[in-house]
Protein backbone atom coordinates (compact mmCIF):
# COMPACT_ATOMS: atom_id res chain seq x y z
CA UNK A 1 0.00 0.00 0.00
CA UNK A 2 2.64 2.36 -0.26
CA UNK A 3 2.87 5.33 -1.97
CA UNK A 4 -1.54 5.57 -1.53
CA UNK A 5 -1.71 8.18 1.04
CA UNK A 6 -3.32 5.63 3.62
CA UNK A 7 -0.81 7.17 5.75
CA UNK A 8 -0.88 10.62 5.83
CA UNK A 9 -5.44 10.33 5.77
CA UNK A 10 -4.99 7.83 8.61
CA UNK A 11 -2.91 10.39 10.48
CA UNK A 12 -5.41 13.39 9.72
CA UNK A 13 -7.82 10.98 11.30
CA UNK A 14 -6.62 10.68 14.57
CA UNK A 15 -5.28 14.28 14.61
CA UNK A 16 -9.26 14.99 14.26
CA UNK A 17 -10.26 12.76 17.10
CA UNK A 18 -7.88 13.87 19.49
CA UNK A 19 -8.69 17.66 18.29
CA UNK A 20 -12.57 16.93 18.28
CA UNK A 21 -12.28 15.85 22.09
CA UNK A 22 -10.04 18.27 23.18
CA UNK A 23 -12.73 21.49 21.22
CA UNK A 24 -15.35 19.30 23.46
CA UNK A 25 -13.75 18.96 27.01
CA UNK A 26 -12.50 22.87 26.75
CA UNK A 27 -15.95 24.13 25.79
CA UNK A 28 -18.09 22.31 28.47
CA UNK A 29 -15.18 23.14 31.19
CA UNK A 30 -15.31 26.97 29.92
CA UNK A 31 -19.18 27.73 30.53
CA UNK A 32 -18.86 25.12 33.87
CA UNK A 33 -15.64 27.53 34.79
CA UNK A 34 -17.08 30.92 33.56
CA UNK A 35 -20.19 30.91 35.78
CA UNK A 36 -18.55 29.39 38.99
CA UNK A 37 -15.60 31.87 38.89
CA UNK A 38 -18.29 34.91 38.48
CA UNK A 39 -19.90 33.70 41.32
CA UNK A 40 -17.01 33.26 43.84
CA UNK A 41 -15.29 36.13 42.72
CA UNK A 42 -12.05 34.86 41.57
CA UNK A 43 -9.81 36.51 39.55
CA UNK A 44 -7.78 33.15 38.89
CA UNK A 45 -10.86 30.79 37.93
CA UNK A 46 -11.95 33.71 35.25
CA UNK A 47 -8.76 34.13 33.86
CA UNK A 48 -8.36 29.80 33.95
CA UNK A 49 -11.67 29.99 32.63
CA UNK A 50 -10.81 31.90 29.59
CA UNK A 51 -7.72 29.94 28.78
CA UNK A 52 -9.88 27.29 28.06
CA UNK A 53 -12.64 29.78 26.11
CA UNK A 54 -9.06 30.62 23.63
CA UNK A 55 -7.89 26.58 23.76
CA UNK A 56 -11.54 25.76 22.56
CA UNK A 57 -11.21 28.43 19.77
CA UNK A 58 -7.75 26.98 19.06
CA UNK A 59 -8.49 23.36 18.38
CA UNK A 60 -11.40 24.36 16.36
CA UNK A 61 -8.66 26.35 13.86
CA UNK A 62 -6.26 23.39 14.55
CA UNK A 63 -9.35 21.00 13.24
CA UNK A 64 -9.52 23.72 9.68
CA UNK A 65 -5.69 22.87 8.96
CA UNK A 66 -5.98 19.03 9.49
CA UNK A 67 -4.76 17.47 5.80
CA UNK A 68 -4.06 20.98 4.42
CA UNK A 69 -0.60 22.13 3.65
CA UNK A 70 2.11 23.09 5.88
CA UNK A 71 1.32 27.19 4.95
CA UNK A 72 -2.59 26.53 6.21
CA UNK A 73 -1.27 24.78 9.33
CA UNK A 74 1.03 27.61 10.05
CA UNK A 75 -1.14 30.21 9.13
CA UNK A 76 -3.79 28.58 11.81
CA UNK A 77 -0.50 28.29 15.04
CA UNK A 78 -0.03 31.79 14.14
CA UNK A 79 -4.23 32.59 14.46
CA UNK A 80 -4.27 31.13 17.76
CA UNK A 81 -0.78 32.90 18.78
CA UNK A 82 -2.54 36.14 18.12
CA UNK A 83 -5.70 35.28 19.78
CA UNK A 84 -4.12 33.74 23.05
CA UNK A 85 -2.02 36.95 23.14
CA UNK A 86 -5.42 39.38 23.32
CA UNK A 87 -6.44 36.91 25.70
CA UNK A 88 -4.01 37.37 28.31
CA UNK A 89 -3.83 41.26 27.68
CA UNK A 90 -7.52 40.92 28.17
CA UNK A 91 -6.89 38.98 31.51
CA UNK A 92 -4.67 41.44 32.50
CA UNK A 93 -6.61 44.11 32.26
CA UNK A 94 -9.44 42.38 34.41
CA UNK A 95 -7.01 41.91 37.34
CA UNK A 96 -6.25 45.31 37.11
CA UNK A 97 -10.26 45.85 37.22
CA UNK A 98 -10.16 43.94 40.28
CA UNK A 99 -6.96 45.51 42.24
CA UNK A 100 -9.11 48.82 41.92
CA UNK A 101 -12.49 47.29 43.27
CA UNK A 102 -12.73 44.74 45.84
CA UNK A 103 -13.53 41.44 45.84
CA UNK A 104 -13.52 38.18 47.84
CA UNK A 105 -13.20 35.18 46.53
CA UNK A 106 -14.48 31.77 47.30
CA UNK A 107 -11.64 29.74 48.41
CA UNK A 108 -13.61 26.22 48.53
CA UNK A 109 -15.56 27.17 44.31
CA UNK A 110 -11.85 27.78 43.14
CA UNK A 111 -10.61 24.56 44.96
CA UNK A 112 -13.57 22.32 43.59
CA UNK A 113 -13.26 23.78 40.25
CA UNK A 114 -9.92 23.88 39.95
CA UNK A 115 -9.55 20.34 40.83
CA UNK A 116 -12.13 19.69 37.97
CA UNK A 117 -10.35 21.48 35.61
CA UNK A 118 -7.26 19.65 36.54
CA UNK A 119 -8.32 16.60 36.05
CA UNK A 120 -10.16 17.72 32.30
CA UNK A 121 -6.91 19.36 31.80
CA UNK A 122 -4.62 16.12 32.14
CA UNK A 123 -7.11 13.91 30.24
CA UNK A 124 -6.41 16.39 27.68
CA UNK A 125 -2.39 16.22 27.97
CA UNK A 126 -3.00 12.38 27.58
CA UNK A 127 -4.60 12.66 24.51
CA UNK A 128 -2.40 14.74 22.58
CA UNK A 129 0.53 13.62 24.04
CA UNK A 130 1.21 11.25 20.93
CA UNK A 131 1.01 14.26 19.10
CA UNK A 132 3.50 16.70 20.42
CA UNK A 133 6.13 16.38 17.77
CA UNK A 134 3.73 16.32 15.19
CA UNK A 135 2.76 19.71 12.89
CA UNK A 136 2.84 23.01 14.29
CA UNK A 137 -0.56 23.03 14.22
CA UNK A 138 -0.43 20.05 16.98
CA UNK A 139 2.49 21.64 18.38
CA UNK A 140 0.73 24.67 19.55
CA UNK A 141 -2.34 22.51 21.24
CA UNK A 142 0.19 20.64 22.99
CA UNK A 143 1.93 23.88 24.33
CA UNK A 144 -1.52 25.46 25.35
CA UNK A 145 -2.65 22.14 27.05
CA UNK A 146 0.79 21.64 28.72
CA UNK A 147 -0.11 25.35 30.19
CA UNK A 148 -3.57 24.65 30.97
CA UNK A 149 -2.57 21.97 33.59
CA UNK A 150 0.07 24.53 35.36
CA UNK A 151 -2.38 26.75 35.12
CA UNK A 152 -5.27 24.34 37.27
CA UNK A 153 -2.73 23.33 39.60
CA UNK A 154 -2.05 27.37 40.36
CA UNK A 155 -6.02 27.83 40.61
CA UNK A 156 -6.14 25.22 43.51
CA UNK A 157 -2.90 26.38 45.24
CA UNK A 158 -4.38 30.01 45.25
CA UNK A 159 -7.96 28.43 46.83
CA UNK A 160 -5.81 26.93 49.36
CA UNK A 161 -3.64 29.99 50.31
CA UNK A 162 -6.98 32.09 50.36
CA UNK A 163 -8.52 29.96 53.13
CA UNK A 164 -5.30 29.88 55.19
CA UNK A 165 -4.82 33.16 54.91
CA UNK A 166 -8.30 34.69 54.55
CA UNK A 167 -6.68 37.20 52.25
CA UNK A 168 -7.28 38.15 48.24
CA UNK A 169 -4.17 38.90 47.35
CA UNK A 170 -3.38 35.07 46.33
CA UNK A 171 -6.36 34.69 43.73
CA UNK A 172 -4.69 37.94 42.07
CA UNK A 173 -1.56 36.90 42.49
CA UNK A 174 -2.36 33.35 40.22
CA UNK A 175 -4.63 35.29 38.20
CA UNK A 176 -1.43 37.00 37.23
CA UNK A 177 0.62 34.16 36.51
CA UNK A 178 -1.78 32.89 34.16
CA UNK A 179 -1.74 35.31 32.05
CA UNK A 180 2.10 35.86 31.82
CA UNK A 181 1.23 32.01 31.42
CA UNK A 182 -0.76 32.17 28.06
CA UNK A 183 1.37 35.47 26.92
CA UNK A 184 4.56 33.16 27.06
CA UNK A 185 2.46 30.32 25.38
CA UNK A 186 1.38 32.86 22.71
CA UNK A 187 5.15 33.50 22.38
CA UNK A 188 6.59 30.74 21.25
CA UNK A 189 3.55 29.44 18.67
CA UNK A 190 3.95 32.91 17.34
CA UNK A 191 7.72 32.21 16.77
CA UNK A 192 7.58 28.63 16.11
CA UNK A 193 4.53 29.45 13.35
CA UNK A 194 6.55 32.34 11.75
CA UNK A 195 9.73 29.49 11.52
CA UNK A 196 7.27 27.21 9.73
CA UNK A 197 5.87 30.04 7.05
CA UNK A 198 9.77 30.83 6.52
CA UNK A 199 11.22 27.37 6.29
CA UNK A 200 8.00 26.38 3.84
CA UNK A 201 8.56 29.98 1.69
CA UNK A 202 12.33 28.69 1.42
CA UNK A 203 11.04 24.86 0.13
CA UNK A 204 8.74 26.62 -2.31
CA UNK A 205 11.32 28.43 -4.14
CA UNK A 206 13.72 25.91 -3.90
CA UNK A 207 11.08 23.72 -5.84
CA UNK A 208 10.44 26.50 -8.43
CA UNK A 209 13.90 26.65 -9.30
CA UNK A 210 14.27 23.32 -9.62
CA UNK A 211 11.57 23.03 -11.76
CA UNK A 212 12.67 26.08 -14.04
CA UNK A 213 16.09 24.44 -14.10
CA UNK A 214 14.27 20.76 -15.00
CA UNK A 215 12.44 22.33 -18.01
CA UNK A 216 15.59 24.56 -19.23
CA UNK A 217 17.94 20.91 -19.31
CA UNK A 218 14.76 19.28 -20.99
CA UNK A 219 15.16 21.90 -23.56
Amino acid sequence: MSGCGCEVELKDDQQKTVLYWLLAINATMFVFEIGLGWLSESTALIADSLDMLADAIVYAIALYAVGKSIQHKANAALVSGYFQLGLGVLILLDIARRLVGESEPHSWFMIGVGSVALIANVICLMLIRKHNNDEVHMRASWIFSANDVIANLGVVFAGILVMVLEQRWPDIVIGSIISMLILRGAYMILTDAKQELVSAQYTSEVSDKNKQSTCCNSK
